[in-house]
């Protein structure tokens, strides 16, 4: 996500006007939030918690658009991912301020069983709010969106009962016993569960009946992209995977993996040929967010599959803080607008799931188009 220093030419305490851009599709879109609790296992990374609690945020086509726009995070969740990332020059509640698009509890839009679902998983340190964008515009498709709060791998989780939970994760990387692979695995295990709340007999979403179970997939940033590998490992009920920027890190079986993959990532860190040579899995852990990882995985995943780079992108590119430093008047040294970016990530993840979910064939995947020459093919 990037940890850019104090905004530029923003006078201490001023107000940016922060927004995110209209969703793309036909259908006006609504967002609740859900807390889950995972009996079947303690947390991995608070030891004293016996299990595992969730918050969640679902985005959905709406019967209407009237309504309250729903928060994008709480103050207190702002303050702490602004604290953390050591940002000031803006109000420690300014990330609280941004509008949204998706209503608070609009009533769902849908037939039984007629609703694919995308289940979105952020970076690491990050809450699930930075992909609304993303998932405001897949709900507006038609799409319902479920993003995933991974506890104590953001630095700030508001829960229902007032708790904040914080990046316990993050210090357990320091000291060495919170590994990527921890991370990623244990992201697996929230996935899982939520498509069970979901889809399972017993839902936690009253509309989860508008769900498909049938049509199931994964998108993430970074971490989150990681973990949709491991995710579609665990549970074969994920047809199609998308890595939005990641290194991965769960070792794909040597039978391959046969589901629909798409690799979505700066030009800089992922075209190939551009990393280190390595020759054991320990090197390429060691080579955390290299190019080698995504080649090493190329040659397993033996589906339908895409590589793509960005030109001009940087890791928060891909996220809606590109687009929210740019208003807020900070640099974090992207070659390409935080706006534009949304909108090539925006256009690529869609294109993949209305074609592997939806079943309808997206030329958009097939070769560069002029609509988006920083889009670059590549074929490893």
């Amino acid at each position: 996500m990037g940890s850019p220093a104090d905004a530029a030419g923003a006078p201490a305490g001023q107000r940016p006007a922060l927004c995110l851009p209209e969703p793309t599709g036909p259908c006006p879109a609504g967002t609740t939030s859900l807390w889950l609790t995972d009996t079947s296992r303690p947390d991995p990374w608070a030891a004293e918690a016996v299990a595992r609690e969730l918050m969640v945020s679902l985005w959905y086509p709406a019967a209407t658009p009237e309504g309250r726009p729903a928060p994008y995070m709480t103050a207190a969740e702002s303050e702490l991912q602004l604290a953390s990332r050591s940002i000031t020059g803006i109000p420690p509640d300014a990330l609280s301020t941004v509008e949204t698009n998706a209503v608070s509890n609009a009533t769902p839009a849908g037939q039984q069983r007629s609703l694919p679902l995308v289940v979105l998983s952020p970076g690491f340190t990050s809450p699930r709010s930075t992909l609304t964008a993303l998932a405001e515009d897949l709900a507006s498709h038609g799409y319902v969106v479920a993003g995933i709060d991974h506890t104590y791998e953001s630095f700030a989780t508001v829960f229902p009962d007032g708790r904040v939970t914080t990046c316990l994760a993050r210090e357990a990387r320091r000291r060495g016993s919170g590994s990527q692979e921890k991370v990623a695995a244990g992201r697996a295990a929230d996935v899982s569960f939520v498509l069970g709340e979901l889809t399972g007999a017993h839902p936690a979403w009253p509309a989860a009946g508008l769900i498909d179970p049938s049509r199931i997939a994964m998108a993430g940033h970074s971490a989150g992209g990681a973990a949709a590998i491991a995710a579609m490992l665990a549970d074969p009920r994920i047809r199609a995977g998308i890595d939005m920027d990641g290194a991965t890190v769960a070792p794909i079986p040597d039978h391959g993996l046969s589901r629909p993959f798409l690799f979505l990532g700066k030009q800089s860190n992922y075209t190939p040929g551009s990393g280190v040579a390595v020759t054991s899995l320990r090197d390429w852990k060691l080579l955390r967010g290299a190019v080698s990882t995504w080649e090493r995985d190329w040659e397993l995943l033996t589906g339908w599959k895409r590589w793509l780079v960005v030109a001009g992108a940087v890791h928060a590119s891909f996220t809606d803080f590109g687009l929210l430093a740019d208003q807020a008047g900070m640099d974090i040294g992207a070659g390409l607008s935080g706006a534009r970016s949304l909108d090539i990530t925006r256009a690529y993840v869609r294109a993949f799931f209305d074609q592997h979910l939806l079943g309808r064939p997206q030329a958009l995947l097939d070769q560069p188009s002029p609509r988006y020459p920083e889009v670059t093919f590549c074929s490893p």
